[in-house]
């Protein structure tokens, strides 16, 4: 049965409790059971469930590194290194070494908040964004600038990888995505919303070229995820909407350029505040988290409906939390377990259960 079709609801399984501020940003280790959060309490926090009581337990915690609120982690492909980065300018990099993490390189970038990584990346390990730069390194102790790209006229709020290509996306408070190649290494995009445009390579130099400009949303863009197979995209706003985007796989693949991406259908009426977070499961359930302290799902339609959107609520959670839900993230093991985090200052783990 198609969880479209299933009556469901959201379990919590727990409420992990320890830090003593917000929790901005959750991240799932690709390889194991733990999970990382950050803080504005200038922490980071490494969960792990216990394989006797099943409980989550705070495994490590990563701190006298950073000065400021920690915005954003994430693990690198083989798990065994974690970026963090923070409002103090700079980025850590962990590694997990045994049953502990050490800081391993710290990487000062200018002197602005740094606040959004790109997600995992196989051929470049892992890559963090800082406003608008962007560095990679392959060993956990050397760090290179491999470009900096001065589009985005504000705060990036996100980056994401492609799931199967050398596409990255960001978003940002300027309500913008671009798209960026350099010969054939990466193509970068991010989005702008007011206007169109379409930017070439130039097959002579290393530099970034905007390939495509899409337009949507009229405020912030927080966040963006991809389905499983890499030729849809859900982004969410300030502006209380969530858009479904399509491209076409087959030509990215076949070397026939960038396909375009087309809008494909815009769900509003959801959440009465901002919407923060957004994460596409292995399954095909989004799962959104907003200001307004609820988790929203939603699912593609499949009842052969023409008129309407061509996605559908599948389940609310309203009072997920006490406060503004910053993160949601599905387990990449385990496809109906959800870990959201809060104002609130804590992380809750949460299961898709079918009643029916």
């Amino acid at each position: 049965m198609h969880c479209s079709e299933e009556v469901l609801e959201l379990k919590e399984i727990q409420s992990l409790e320890g830090h003593t501020d917000r929790v901005w940003s959750l991240a799932w280790n690709p390889t194991s059971s733990l999970l990382a959060s950050c803080s504005g309490d200038k922490t980071v926090r490494i969960w792990q469930r216990s394989s006797s009581t099943s409980s989550w337990l705070c495994k490590a915690v990563l701190e006298e590194t950073h000065t400021r609120t920690v915005r954003s982690c994430a693990w690198s492909p083989s798990g065994k290194l974690l970026a963090t980065a923070s409002f103090d300018a700079t980025i850590a990099i962990w590694e997990h070494i045994g049953d502990d993490f050490e800081c391993v390189s710290t990487l000062e970038v200018m002197k602005m908040k740094s606040k959004a990584f790109l997600g995992m990346h196989p051929g470049l390990c892992l890559q963090p964004v800082v406003e608008t730069n962007l560095f990679g390194f392959g060993k956990c102790c050397l760090v290179m600038s491999l470009s900096v790209l001065q589009g985005h006229m504000q705060d990036v709020k996100m980056v994401q990888w492609h799931p199967t290509m050398d596409v990255l996306f960001s978003c940002s408070y300027d309500n913008s995505v671009k798209q960026y190649r350099t010969l054939g290494l990466i193509m970068i995009i991010e989005v702008f919303v007011i206007y169109s445009q379409i930017w070439t390579e130039d097959g002579d130099s290393d530099d970034w070229h905007c390939v495509q400009t899409l337009g949507g949303h009229i405020s912030t863009i927080w966040a963006l995820s991809f389905n499983p197979s890499g030729d849809k995209m859900v982004t969410c706003s300030d502006d209380l909407t969530i858009m479904i985007w399509e491209t076409d796989n087959i030509t990215m693949q076949g070397g026939e350029g960038c396909a375009p991406w087309k809008h494909l259908c815009t769900l509003s009426g959801y959440h009465d505040r901002t919407i923060f977070s957004v994460n596409w499961s292995r399954e095909g359930i989004i799962a959104t988290g907003a200001a307004d302290d609820a988790i929203r799902f939603f699912v593609e339609r499949k009842d052969g409906s023409i008129d309407g959107p061509l996605y559908k609520l599948l389940l609310r959670k309203e009072q997920a939390h006490e406060m503004d839900v910053n993160s949601v993230q599905w387990n990449f093991g385990e496809n109906r377990l959800l870990a959201s985090a809060s104002d609130d200052g804590t992380i809750k783990i949460w299961e898709l259960v079918s009643i029916a």
